[in-house]
């Protein structure tokens, strides 16, 4: 098969590789996808540099986690009829070495969820990492069916589709843009109400709306909106026993006002996508595909590149930019 891999860690140009490597076999309770689109994520590209001191978990690599293809093959214990399904799969390098930068990956039967027939391959290859993070955030602590919702940074990858799924199941959603200037491009069929974060007093605004404070928090950059430094705007605007739901952070060491949470009754929960519970992925993937067959879930797709030019396409998932980046791999 025509595959992409890498052997070493470094700038995506230096050791990315495309070439031909073995079919792989489908084990028991597993099967193979023919691969359509793989989907990349900034956790792909930060495997493949050694971010934070990572080193190489195998000897190689075919890299990403997320695709949309068709079942061409199954293992033992896996129903047959299989054969020939659409699929989205997510985890597909995930403890294991060998993703969906490939014509065929493998994974556990649960990982290939059945996409319907209406929905696209970009789609498909974009229902992954980032969506399972969404919905992590957002149903992690319980249903959020009445209540408020705060997303910051829902112009983002993650934010914009925690804050389609908390208007799915029933929340209230308001939501904070980096500068004045983005609040035109946020979804006003999704967020009740946008906050710029470059206004005067963000959190004047946010209680504007939420006199009581915000049930959960969707929180992308914990040490700027969770420090002291820069207002307390979380609790500032958090309820009593609110959850603040954090998945990145732009410090390492993030400091936190500690008895002003405590007092508050604040939840904070870290989420670290790759060792969720198994049954938690499995439900995300159930609610993502429920979501998205009846158009409440949509995905901004930026860039696509055939996989001849994986490493332009790690470039630019590096670089920054709006939109999932794709990779076309040739049948």
């Amino acid at each position: 098969m025509l595959a992409s891999w890498y052997d070493e860690q470094g700038p995506a140009a230096d050791v990315l590789r495309v070439g031909e490597l073995p079919d792989p076999t489908p084990g028991p309770g597993e099967v193979r996808v023919r691969v359509a689109v793989s989907g990349i994520n900034p956790g792909d590209t930060k495997k493949r540099r050694g971010w934070l001191g990572s080193s190489m978990p195998y000897p190689r690599v075919v890299p990403h986690s997320d695709a949309a293809g068709v079942v061409d093959a199954v293992g033992d214990g896996v129903d047959a009829r299989r054969v020939g399904q659409r699929v989205w799969v997510y985890g597909a390098q995930s403890y294991r070495p060998f993703g969906t930068a490939a014509q065929y990956t493998v994974v556990p039967d649960h990982q290939a969820v059945p996409l319907p027939d209406h929905l696209g391959d970009e789609l498909g290859a974009s229902l992954g990492i980032p969506e399972i993070t969404a919905h992590r955030t957002v149903f992690a602590d319980g249903p959020v069916d009445g209540q408020l919702v705060l997303v910051h940074g829902v112009l983002g990858g993650v934010g914009s589709l925690a804050a389609q799924l908390a208007r799915w199941a029933g929340a209230t959603v308001i939501a904070t843009v980096r500068r004045t200037a983005d609040l035109d491009r946020v979804d006003p069929a999704v967020v009740s109400h946008a906050v710029a974060l470059d206004t005067d007093d963000p959190a004047a605004a946010i209680r504007a709306h939420a006199p009581r404070g915000v049930d959960r928090i969707i929180e992308v950059a914990l040490s700027d909106n969770a420090d002291l430094d820069n207002a307390d705007l979380d609790n500032a605007v958090a309820a009593n026993e609110a959850v603040i739901a954090a998945y990145a952070t732009r410090a390492d060491r993030t400091e936190l006002p500690f008895w002003p949470l405590l007092f508050n009754n604040v939840t904070l929960r870290l989420f670290g996508s790759d060792d969720f519970p198994v049954e938690a992925k499995r439900q995300a993937a159930r609610d993502l595909t429920a979501a998205a067959a009846v158009g409440a879930l949509t995905v901004e797709v930026g860039d696509r590149f055939p996989l001849a030019d994986i490493a332009k396409a790690h470039d630019r998932v590096d670089t920054g930019g709006r939109g999932r980046v794709l990779l076309t791999v040739p049948q």
